[in-house]
C-alpha cells in the first residue's frame, strides 16, 4: 500500500489549483427561450451554445423543463425532472446522444418515404430546379 504524506497531498492540490486557473471552467448555464439554445459560460468569458432540441431526450422537452438546466459540478449539466446528464466535453465535441441516436440524426435528408418521394415527383413535373446562371 502507498502512503501519501501530507506534504504531497499539499503538493498535489497546489498543481492541481494552478492546473484550473490556465484552462477555463465553466461557471453558468442557461437556456435561451427565443433561440432554443442552451448556453455554458465559461470563467474566461467564453460561451458555448448548441440548440437545445437537438440533444437526445430534449427533442420533445417544453420550453419550462429546458430551462431547468443546471450545472453540474464543473463538468457537466443537468436536466432534474428529465432525469438527464451530459458533459460539457461530449457536447463541445459533438456527442448529442446515443450512437443511434447519432446515427439517425445525420441521416437526416437522406431518408426516403412516400411523401418525400411524391414531392420530388411534383417538383421534377415542374421542371425541377434552376439551372444555374452561366459564370462570366
Amino acid at each position: 500500500m502507498v502512503e501519501i504524506s501530507d506534504q504531497d497531498l499539499a503538493h498535489a492540490k497546489k498543481r492541481w489549483r494552478e492546473e484550473r486557473a490556465e484552462r477555463p471552467v465553466p461557471n453558468a448555464v442557461r437556456f435561451d427561450s427565443a433561440s432554443e439554445r442552451v448556453i455554458v459560460d465559461f470563467t474566461n468569458g467564453a460561451s458555448f451554445m448548441f440548440p437545445a432540441r437537438a440533444l437526445e431526450g430534449l427533442e420533445l422537452a417544453t420550453a419550462a423543463q429546458l430551462a431547468e438546466v443546471e450545472l453540474l459540478g464543473e463538468t457537466g449539466l443537468h436536466w432534474e425532472s428529465l432525469d438527464l446528464d451530459y458533459t460539457v466535453t461530449g457536447l463541445m465535441s459533438g456527442i448529442f446522444g446515443s450512437k443511434t441516436f447519432m446515427e439517425a440524426q445525420s441521416r437526416g435528408g437522406k431518408s426516403r418515404s412516400l411523401a418525400k418521394s411524391a414531392a420530388s415527383r411534383a417538383n421534377g413535373a415542374k421542371g425541377g430546379r434552376p439551372k444555374k446562371a452561366a459564370k462570366p
